[in-house]
């Protein structure tokens, strides 16, 4: 799917009191306020319904998890708000059983597929808090920026290999792509046509750093080009647009020796007869986008963004435009909007109580340093856990 050819971009079919659009050209299905600008995919009213509930889920599990972190009942959390769209429509597009991968803020990944009820319990702290994610087929968030993107090519290798009719899923932020992780990691998918999508999440931001001190290449999707498979850009705050180009990429990925997006059935001829033996085509998905708060919990984006800048792509916001669209086209009304509030406020209680009825073994953080404990990690646990049978649990607990 090519940016020129995959629908509308960023700059036709707009109105003259529409909001200055902060992206260019990027694919993109619906307006600021909605409104039908492209081609909407073909998904069932109720999987429209669910892509919204869980925007909104992912919104107040936000919304809460900030006021948490505030009251220290959790450490230093990665906020979503403005980015709930990708990482959450994405998850709709591909299948139950495609593995993915993320980096530490597309929590709307882990809320589309079933939102576990100890997911919450990592951020406070209980690495076993992310066991729940094995059962829903998502990896465990990275904190090591784009460490996480070979075992995804890797993974998607796998499948290759074994004739897995799956697709790897690896989400990523813009800083990523100045990793060298990125870099090895794309450079396989291209030789060896590793069936993944991957998704870079360009909300603008690497923390402090702003894109245009990323790389002097003039958008992120571009990169693709030198490891030999298409890159596209979308407008990542429009949940039907993301649905369509992540489809189409899953599509792509799962091909064997069929055409895959525009390139047509010559290109993927080729594809299948360059002597390589592959066919299965990854792509690099570049989300336009804006995160409203801070990087985490521990920056202060006052520093180094004004204000100005955040209205701008306020106008833009995910929510309210799939809200509109809903509306639009009669699959909501104040009822169901109002329904999906509540459940998300329910849902977000839920995994709030789950988490902190968890109850920590100190032996636990010995556990999965090594495939088998070493003799110094033993001799570490045994040491610890005979200094609290002696001085008791409460000597090693901070008080509140």
């Amino acid at each position: 799917m090519s940016d020129a050819d995959a629908g509308h971009d960023a700059g036709e079919g707009t109105d003259a009191d529409a909001p200055a659009d902060p992206m260019d050209d990027v694919y993109r299905v619906l307006g600021p306020n909605g409104e039908v600008v492209g081609t909407v995919p073909d998904i069932p009213d109720e999987t429209l319904v669910d892509i919204y509930r869980d925007m909104v889920t992912a919104r107040r599990f936000d919304e809460r998890a900030i006021s948490l972190q505030r009251q220290g009942r959790i450490g230093t959390y990665a906020a979503i708000e403005g980015q709930e769209a990708s990482s959450v429509a994405a998850t709709h597009a591909l299948r139950d059983d495609d593995p993915v991968f993320y980096q530490y803020r597309e929590h709307g990944a882990v809320i589309a597929r079933g939102f576990p009820a100890e997911y919450l319990a990592y951020w406070m702290g209980h690495e076993a808090g992310t066991a729940g994610l094995a059962d829903i087929d998502v990896f465990p968030l990275n904190i090591g920026i784009g460490a996480h993107l070979p075992h995804a090519v890797g993974a998607a290798m796998a499948f290759d290999y074994r004739g897995d009719d799956r697709v790897a899923c690896a989400h990523f932020g813009d800083g990523a792509t100045s990793e060298g992780d990125f870099h090895e990691a794309m450079n396989f998918a291209g030789v060896f046509d590793a069936p993944g999508v991957f998704v870079c999440h360009n909300n603008q931001w690497a923390i402090s750093i702003p894109r245009e001190d990323q790389t002097a290449s003039p958008t992120l999707a571009a990169k693709a080009e030198a490891y030999g498979f298409e890159g596209v850009r979308v407008d990542g705050m429009d949940p039907l647009a993301v649905y369509a180009v992540v489809a189409e990429a899953a599509r792509k990925a799962r091909a064997d020796g069929e055409a895959g997006g525009d390139r047509g059935s010559d290109a993927a001829a080729e594809d299948a007869n360059d002597g390589s033996g592959y066919d299965h085509r990854p792509t690099l998905i570049e989300t336009l986008e804006y995160r409203f708060g801070a990087h985490t919990t521990a920056d202060d984006p006052s520093q180094y963004r004004d204000d100005e800048e955040g209205d701008a792509w306020r106008a833009w916001d995910p929510i309210p435009r799939m809200e509109g669209f809903l509306r639009r086209e009669g699959i909501a009304d104040d009822d169901l909007i109002e329904s999906v509030r509540e459940e998300a406020d329910d849902r977000v209680a839920e995994v709030i109580d789950a988490a902190e009825r968890f109850e920590a073994d100190p032996a636990d953080m010995f556990g999965d340093v090594y495939a088998e404990t070493t003799p110094e990690l033993k001799r570490q646990k045994e040491g610890l856990l005979a200094a609290i049978e002696r001085h008791g649990a409460e000597a090693f607990l901070r008080e509140e």
